[in-house]
Parts: C-alpha cells; structure tokens; sequence
C-alpha cells in the first residue's frame, strides 16, 4: 500500500480526500493539520517527510482568494510559487512523487475552444500568475509529478459557488449572476477520486493534465441549475461581467480538454450537473 502525505488537508479538496479515502479503506494516508504542515515551513516540512517516509505527496495547499490576491500579490507567490517549489525539493530529496492541484486561470481565457495542456498560457490575474509561477517552480525542480489543473471547485465544504448560491437563495427573492463567463464545475469529490486512481494506477507519464466535471455552462446556468435541483424559489437574472465589476479578472472562456487524463488513466468523468445532484442532495441530508 502506497504512502500518501497531504497538504491543505483542512482545505475543501482535502476534506473530500479524506471522505474518499475514508470510503476506500485507505490506511496509509496522511493528513497533518495545518499547525504541523505549513508548505512555507522548510524545517517543519522535512520532519514530516523524514516521519512518514511519503511515497506520494498531494498539495491541495493554496492561496484561492483570487480578488484578494490582487492586492496581496506577495502572500500568493508565496504560498502559490514559493511553497510548491518548497514541496518539489523535499519531493526530489525524498524520492517522493508530487501530485499538483493548479488551475484553469493559468489561460488567457479569450478564445471559444477546449484548452489542452499544450496550450500556451497567460494568467490574467494575480492568482493565475502565481499559480502559474508555481507550475513552472515544480517543471524546473522535479520531474516525478503529475499536475492536474481544474476549475470552479465545489463540495459540502469550505467556501464555494454552490453553498453561496444556496445561502443567498434562501435570504432573496432575486439574484443577479454573470452570464458571459464559460468553463466547468469541478465536484471536489470527483477530482479526490481521480487523484487517487492516478496514485493506484502507478502510471509514470508524468506532467501535465486537465480535470473537470464533463460540459459546459455559465456562472448564470450553474445558478439556475442550483436552484432547479434544490427547489429553491429565487428569480435569476444574466448579467455581463461588466455589470459586476471585480478587482481581478477572470477569463471569458477556460473550458479544459480531458483527453489526455481520461485516455491515459482510463478515467470516466461525470456530467457536471449529475455531480451537482448529489451534492446538493448530500447538502439537504446534512440539514
């Protein structure tokens, strides 16, 4: 059995790692609280990998507020670029696998068409720039990783687009939602899953790789289709992003290609709206 130690584990990817290692009967997996497991702390880094003598290392560690990060772009680099190219080192010195949880932001996001992990990028925010600047620390100091880049994560926990939705369905009769930005949900679940069946399959192609729930929709429909499955009574209305106007920028269009992921790890992806079934079905049975 392989030896997995996480990061970010009390993060909203981490919880669901836990849930599904939890359902798979995994033993040998870690998940150091953030006290013990801070990717900024070098000593504190090489106690753990000298203690758990990881085969494995997943980061779900990240600085995600992406407005914030405009105004705070030092604090994003460093978690963002310094800290993953902190765990590469200690990967290289270990004889540890990486496994990279980066982002759709990466891209300019301006052109209607799956993006491959071929295509050039070009962050048009700060947070995409580190995240970016993290991806290249990591190309540059470890070559036994696989990077999985991903978008518009949701589950039942932390923050996210889909608990807010609910939240703010319940306290108003109207919401306004941007219409004319496109990509994909992600169920943080689904992606937990698929890290770990890449871990079983002990396949090395490593590099690059794109994972997202199956379709396409705006933040609008996502909206729409929450309230639809949840039964809740709120008055929808597609603005442009114009209308709401943020300190970062987002792309217009960051729909990822999962060709290379599904044909190379035999991975099946589900739709994104039959994943969003059941998290608000698993949601409802929480209340």
């Amino acid at each position: 059995m392989k030896k997995i130690l996480v990061f970010g584990a009390s993060g909203q990817l981490g919880h669901c790692l836990k849930e599904v290692a939890a359902a798979q009967q995994l033993l040998d997996i870690y998940f150091p609280g953030e006290g013990e497991a801070n990717i900024l702390d070098i000593e504190g880094l090489e106690r753990l990998f000298t203690e758990h003598k990881p085969q494995f290392c997943i980061n779900c560690a990240a600085y995600t507020a992406v407005d914030k990060a405009e105004e705070d772009m030092h604090t994003a680099r460093k978690v963002n670029a310094d800290g993953a190219a902190n765990l590469a080192r200690l990967c290289k010195a270990n004889n540890t696998t990486l496994v990279h949880v980066s982002t759709d932001f990466v891209f300019e996001g301006n052109t209607p068409y799956l993006l491959t992990e071929a295509d050039a990028v070009n962050p048009i925010n700060v947070y995409g720039l580190t995240k970016l600047e993290g991806e290249q620390a990591i190309n540059e100091l470890l070559t036994e990783h696989y990077m999985i880049r991903t978008s518009w994560l949701y589950s039942e926990f932390g923050n996210n687009f889909v608990k807010t939705m609910l939240r703010l369905g319940a306290e108003r009769d109207m919401l306004k939602i941007i219409a004319d930005q496109v990509g994909t949900p992600t169920y943080a679940i689904d992606l937990a899953e698929c890290i770990l069946a890449i871990i079983a399959a002990d396949n090395k192609q490593y590099g690059i790789y794109h994972y997202s729930n199956e379709g396409v929709t705006s933040w609008y429909d996502f909206a729409q289709a929450i309230f639809d499955i949840s039964n809740t009574q709120v008055k929808v209305y597609p603005i442009r992003t114009s209308e709401y106007p943020t300190p970062a920028i987002r792309p217009t269009f960051s729909v990822m290609d999962k060709t290379k992921i599904k044909s190379i790890f035999n991975i099946e992806i589900p739709y994104w709206r039959h994943s969003l079934e059941t998290c608000i079905k698993r949601l409802s049975e929480q209340q």
